[in-house]
C-alpha cells in the first residue's frame, strides 16, 4: 500500500476558501481534540448551506470521529482478552496523526480524506 494512500487523500477546492471559511474548516478538525464529535456537528450544522468548503471539511471530520467511535466500541469488546487495550492506543495515536494532518490541509485550502473513515454523512 502506498504511503500516500495511508496518509489520505488531498484534493484543491474548485474554488479558494476565503479566511472565515478556512478557519471554520480548521476548527472543524482541531476540535475534535476538545468536543469530540459535537464540534464538527455543530459547524456541520450551522455551515452546511453557506460553503461547500466548511462542509465537506466538517463532514469528512464528523465521519471521522463516528469511525473512531466504533473502532472504540470493538477495542473495548477486545479489552477482554487484552488485545483491545494495544488496539485502542495505536487507534488514539493514529487518529492524533490524522486529525493533524487534516487539520494542515485545511490551513493550506485543500480538501482531505482520512484513509479509513466510513462516510455515513453524505
Amino acid at each position: 500500500m502506498d504511503t500516500q494512500q495511508l496518509m489520505g487523500k488531498e484534493e484543491t477546492p474548485l474554488t479558494t476558501p476565503t479566511s472565515d471559511e478556512r478557519t471554520m474548516a480548521i476548527l472543524s478538525h482541531v476540535l475534535c481534540f476538545v468536543a469530540g464529535f459535537v464540534a464538527p456537528l455543530i459547524i456541520y450544522l450551522i455551515k452546511k448551506d453557506e460553503s461547500a468548503y466548511v462542509r465537506e471539511h466538517a463532514k469528512e471530520s464528523l465521519n471521522f470521529q463516528i469511525t473512531l467511535f466504533i473502532l472504540y466500541l470493538g477495542c473495548w469488546i477486545l479489552a477482554f482478552i487484552l488485545i483491545g487495550f494495544l488496539l485502542m492506543a495505536v487507534l488514539g495515536i493514529g487518529a492524533i496523526i490524522l486529525i493533524i494532518l487534516a487539520t494542515i490541509k485545511a490551513s493550506e485550502n485543500k480538501m482531505y480524506r482520512y484513509p479509513i473513515n466510513f462516510r455515513l454523512i453524505k
